[in-house]
Parts: structure tokens; C-alpha cells; sequence
């Protein structure tokens, strides 16, 4: 019923950049939060970073400083700049949208890998 669709990862070399996008389209009813978690080889997901609907954002401390996320509520899409990129940034990246009015429910993107190496 809801659907999100990633876009933007790829293979960078430290300290580049990329910049993510996820747009959520279907039966949107009211988005309460959209956001990027991550999940690297071994690891548990992470929250990397949160829009709500009135723009306050929260962000990990690892990439507090390097990323930048933001929402274009007409397009019902998040971003994530990425810029100084490092190698354990490295991982699956999952958009994720909290949706529902009265009562809500999360979704999940497809997962976009971003690899950084030299």
C-alpha cells in the first residue's frame, strides 16, 4: 500500500560525498517521521538520521557534521547529503517513514548499498 523507493548509493572513495533520496508514494495518509538507518556486515541497523513533519532532525553521532537531511513534503521525498564520506560508513542504507494518522505504521525501503573505499 505504501511504497519507498531509494535511490543514490553507489561506490565512493573517502571523503567523498553522495546524496540519497527516498520517496514514499501509495496511501499516505500523514508521515510522522522519515529517516535513514543504516546496517553494515555484522552490525545491528542504526539510525543515521531523522526528519519529523515539522523539520526537527536527529542524527547520529558518528555522522553529525557530514550529513545533512532534509524533505520535500510535496514530493513526499527525504534526502541525505553525505559528504566526507568514510569507510565505515559502509552499509546498506534503508529509508524508513513512520505513516498514519490516529494510528501509525513503519515502512521500509528496498535498502541502497553505499561502499566507501579507495
Amino acid at each position: 500500500q505504501v511504497q519507498l523507493v531509494e535511490s543514490g548509493g553507489g561506490l565512493v572513495q573517502p571523503g567523498g560525498s553522495l546524496r540519497l533520496s527516498c520517496a514514499a508514494s501509495g496511501s499516505i495518509s500523514f508521515i510522522n517521521y522519515m529517516g535513514w538507518y543504516r546496517q553494515a556486515p555484522g552490525k545491528q541497523r542504526e539510525l543515521v538520521a531523522r526528519i519529523n513533519g515539522g523539520g526537527i532532525t536527529n542524527y547520529a553521532d558518528s555522522v553529525k557534521g557530514r550529513c545533512t537531511i532534509s524533505r520535500d513534503n510535496a514530493k513526499n521525498t527525504v534526502y541525505l547529503q553525505m559528504n566526507s564520506l568514510k569507510p565505515e560508513d559502509t552499509a546498506v542504507y534503508y529509508c524508513h517513514a513512520d505513516i498514519g494518522w490516529r494510528t501509525s505504521r513503519d515502512y521500509w525501503g528496498q535498502g541502497t548499498q553505499v561502499t566507501v573505499s579507495s
